[in-house]
């Protein structure tokens, strides 16, 4: 049994696992995949304070890592199936039968950028596909980019865009955006935005790097070549929540409903980063959540000790 556990091993897991474990608080991380998250989608990171020349999310991952195991913590791979209450423990069950208790749980699951599907998208996932246009969108200055998605945040990005961009070509699957008007009507009067509606991407295509598009019209099935140095995908993404199953109280999208102190709707239950609802997703905010979650389970251990 761990007085802390956390799921999820990205930077709002790794932060408030140094935090814990620094101050001597017994703590375990368990993670599904390999530790950093979506940290290790990125390639390159410019804007994360600290590092003037940039640093690589792989290299920032372990780092935060090496951090985390040196004031003790401890870092166990596996797939939670579930969580249970038994009193004021926090039981957590593990795909293959493992189960650990703990008097605090945090979750920091992340989410999960919803994909194209289409060939080639993972292959060039960092070597010019990005689902940040914040994140990455400083490396395209004077390229020619796509954006992918019609809802408020695509539309954002494609205007973001611009700032770097020699040209910012938006494509959506329908014949009209669903974002809000204000931001139909900017990108609409924006010269270096051109749109393609009706156009779905077939596949995207390079040697080492993204190198064009294949696009299809969704009426006629016609396609044509669209060459572009990046592509940037927007249509949603998804919090790593199934193994809720209902117990705590999430939006209509899945996403974890906090309060200023990371506290879930159950006692003893804190979640941080990008598992829960908030207006900015980024490394820096995922790391100060999780700060915040470690500090209030620190003083939530104290008071039930």
């Amino acid at each position: 049994m761990s007085k802390v556990i956390i799921i999820g091993g990205g930077p709002a897991g790794l932060a408030a696992g140094i935090f814990l474990s620094r101050d001597k608080i017994q703590t375990i991380i368990i993670e599904k995949f390999a530790t950093g998250g979506n940290m290790l989608l990125t390639e390159y990171i410019e804007n994360y304070p600290g590092f003037p020349e940039g640093i690589s999310g792989y290299e920032l991952s372990e780092n935060m890592k090496k951090q985390f195991l040196k004031f003790g913590g401890e870092i166990k791979n596996g797939d939670v199936e579930k969580i249970e209450l038994n009193g004021t423990k926090k039981i957590v069950k593990i795909k293959g039968g493992e189960i650990f208790e703990s008097n605090v749980l945090i979750i920091a699951s992340g989410s999960s950028r919803k994909k194209l599907g289409v060939k080639g998208e993972d292959e060039f996932i960092g070597k010019g596909i990005s689902y940040c246009a914040i994140c990455d969108g400083a490396f395209f200055i004077n390229k020619d980019v796509a954006v992918v998605g019609g809802g408020d945040s695509a539309l954002e990005e494609a205007i973001y865009l611009t700032r770097f961009a020699k040209l910012v070509y938006l494509i959506h699957r329908r014949n009209s955006f669903r974002a809000k008007k204000y931001l139909r009507d900017e990108v609409s009067k924006n010269d270096k935005i051109k749109i393609f509606l009706s156009k779905r991407v077939k596949e995207i295509i390079g040697e080492k790097k993204v190198e064009k598009l294949i696009l299809e019209d969704i009426e006629d099935s016609k396609q044509i070549e669209l060459k572009v140095d990046g592509v940037f995908i927007s249509i949603g993404q998804k919090p790593n929540t199934d193994f809720l199953n209902g117990l705590i109280q999430t939006d209509k999208n899945g996403f974890i409903i906090v309060n200023e102190k990371m506290e879930t709707n159950i006692s003893g239950i804190f979640a941080c980063g990008d598992v829960i609802k908030k207006p900015l997703y980024q490394i820096i905010t995922a790391c100060s959540e999780g700060m915040i979650a470690a500090s209030f389970a620190e003083k939530y251990l104290d008071s039930i000790s």
